[in-house]
């Protein structure tokens, strides 16, 4: 069975309602990355497997998360309620197959869920991509697929919100076939960590600009 692995940072909300989304043989993964508010007793409770990581950061949730799966096949997806768990299976079909070592999910977006400043900079980050590693891509979607040992031995090294776009850069470095698939995208239940404080939005173009370096 495959594991889908979601990094959780006070999610209490949207936790239920996601692992209620996910297909029935997929291994749910919640990383507890210092949640206050009971995220990690919810999603156990709903029968998830829960790790913890202490340390503050999108890209340390998901190293943690990808350390402690045991399946070959592993998914990210972002425990905010903007995506729906039932697009898991069509973006892991190309790995399974054999016929892509990177699936990234091109998101489909709600009216209002994707405001347009970030909709610009991922469109921006994505033709960067492409310009540096000729990949025809057009997003750096929130969830993904790959197989697990192949994404260890890529070494990333970026724990904070870098470590999409480092993904990306060194599977294509390393010959990757990387594919796009659309998948629902919806506004997210809660303040973003990312885009709702000014704080998150200057981390998250720090660390982005030292993934294109």
């Amino acid at each position: 069975m495959p594991t889908v692995i979601l990094p959780a940072l006070d999610e209490a909300q949207a936790v239920r309602g996601v692992l209620a989304s996910i297909p029935p043989d997929w291994v749910p993964l919640v990383v507890d990355n210092g949640s206050t508010d009971g995220t990690a007793a919810i999603a156990r409770a709903a029968g998830a497997r829960v790790v913890h990581e202490p340390r503050r950061g999108f890209g340390a949730a998901c190293f943690a998360g990808l350390v402690a799966a045991e399946s070959d096949v592993v998914a990210f997806m972002d425990c905010d309620g903007s995506l729906d768990g039932r697009d898991l299976d069509r973006i892991a079909t190309a790995v399974v197959d054999g016929r892509a070592d990177l699936v990234v999910g091109a998101r489909d977006a709600d009216a209002g869920a994707w405001p347009w400043h970030l909709r610009w900079a991922n469109a921006y980050l994505a033709r960067a991509v492409g310009r540096r590693t000729g990949l025809a891509i057009s997003d750096l979607g929130p969830m993904r697929a790959a197989r697990r040992e192949p994404l260890l031995a890529l070494g990333l090294r970026d724990r904070r919100f870098g470590w999409p776009l480092e993904r990306v850069l060194r599977a294509a470095a390393a010959g990757w076939r990387v594919e796009e698939v659309p998948v629902a995208y919806r506004a997210r239940i809660g303040r973003s960590k990312v885009t709702g404080t000014a704080r998150g939005v200057a981390r998250t173009v720090h660390d982005m600009r030292a993934a294109l370096q």
